[in-house]
């Protein structure tokens, strides 16, 4: 085994935490205790590997949460309470399968030491010592089940995020307010020259967009929850200042994906700026925005087709709609979406990332947050 490349590769990574992302630093566990160890071992009747031994005595885990330390694949390292849920569970799911699919789905002696959260997907790890596979770091995917070769131990592993950390200008990379977080931005958008385009004719069909009525329609507490504190600065900040950011955010995206070479999305985002939006729901600029879409769906461009629909919004003047969206947009080609939409705000403090009390006492007429209210409101 590698157990001393596991020291070597947290003394690294918690080096290379503590100076770039000190909160991140801050959610990883302190180590397990070897009786407790051993005590989990018993429980799930597997013989942990020394490399998983000696990485659990370095961090039991991460604490969750957006701020949490992930492996590159975005799963959270787990605790032993958590490998033991984690591994009980799929031990559960296993038990329902028959022999043969069960071989390649998940077999006793496996074990999940890092779980994805948003499904059951996560690293797993073979801790049977009977078998070849001993000790080599794999992936448990919910439709597909475990595969190794990831890593032929843990060590190696650990190694590799060490050298990613610590190699400038990685792509996936990103730092913001004291957090690591991976990205996976697409390397670069595809070829697009819209300018000579002629607009589409009265009797275009075309694909609607999805938009409201009333481009000042409340926007879902949901549209919010992927820029964490971002999201908090967007529904506390003063409705002018998310009124400046929209616009802002809305030219970026438009000069990015090429779309304001179309005359109309131009004009469209000139009124804007001067503050006389064109609110009607299928004006010149949005029937453009339309035809944007379907060529881009045509094309299999998702980002594009994304877009028409996110300047749309921005274009009528729905102020809360773009600046929580347009961003969920360019994190597909724009890593450091964050750093602009923070600066598009105006650099403000950044507040905690919001939980359900937040949103339940959140006093924002364009925003909705009544369930959150609802439930607040019925707790003891």
């Amino acid at each position: 085994m590698t157990s001393h490349l596991v020291d070597a590769a947290w003394d690294r990574i918690d080096r290379w935490l503590l100076a770039h992302a000190p909160r991140t630093f801050a959610t990883l566990a302190p180590p397990a205790r070897d009786e407790d160890i051993r005590a989990t071992e018993r429980e799930l009747g597997v013989v942990f590997p020394p490399d998983l031994r000696a990485s659990l005595r370095r961090h039991d885990g991460a604490r969750p949460g957006p701020e949490a330390f992930r492996f590159d694949n975005h799963d959270r390292p787990l605790g032993l309470r958590g490998i033991v849920e984690a591994t009980g569970f799929l031990r559960s799911c296993a038990a329902d399968l028959d022999e043969e699919d069960a071989v390649g789905y998940w077999l006793p002696g496996y074990v999940q030491f890092g779980a994805y959260e948003v499904t059951a997907d996560g690293v797993a790890m073979d801790c049977d010592p009977g078998r070849d596979t001993y000790g080599e770091v794999g992936r448990f995917f919910d439709e597909t089940g475990t595969r190794f070769g990831t890593a032929a131990s843990l060590g190696a592993y650990l190694t590799e995020l060490a050298d990613r950390l610590e190699s400038p200008g990685g792509p996936a990379l990103v730092v913001f307010a004291g957090r690591l977080i991976w990205e996976s931005p697409l390397g670069h958008l595809p070829e697009w020259d819209p300018a000579d385009t002629p607009p589409p004719g009265p009797d275009a069909e075309l694909p609607a967009l999805g938009l409201p009525d009333d481009p000042s329609e409340r926007l879902k507490v949901g549209c919010l929850y992927g820029l964490d504190e971002l999201g908090a600065l967007v529904a506390t900040l003063p409705a002018e200042r998310v009124a400046e950011a929209a616009r802002r955010q809305a030219r970026r995206l438009a000069e990015e994906t090429g779309l304001v070479a179309y005359p109309e999305i131009a004009e469209a985002l000139a009124a804007l700026d001067s503050g006389t939006p064109d609110t009607s729901p299928d004006g010149p600029a949005v029937r453009r925005l339309r035809a944007a879409k379907a060529a881009a769906t045509t094309r299999g461009d998702t980002v594009r087709a994304l877009a028409a629909v996110e300047l749309a919004h921005a274009v009528r003047g729905s102020a809360y709609r773009a600046v929580a969206e347009i961003p969920t947009t360019r994190a597909l080609y724009a890593p450091l979406w964050r750093d602009d939409l923070h600066a598009d705000l105006g650099n403000p403090p950044l507040p905690p990332a919001p939980d359900d009390v937040f949103w339940a006492t959140l006093r924002n007429p364009a925003i909705d947050a009544d369930a959150y209210a609802d439930w607040y409101a019925g707790q003891p």
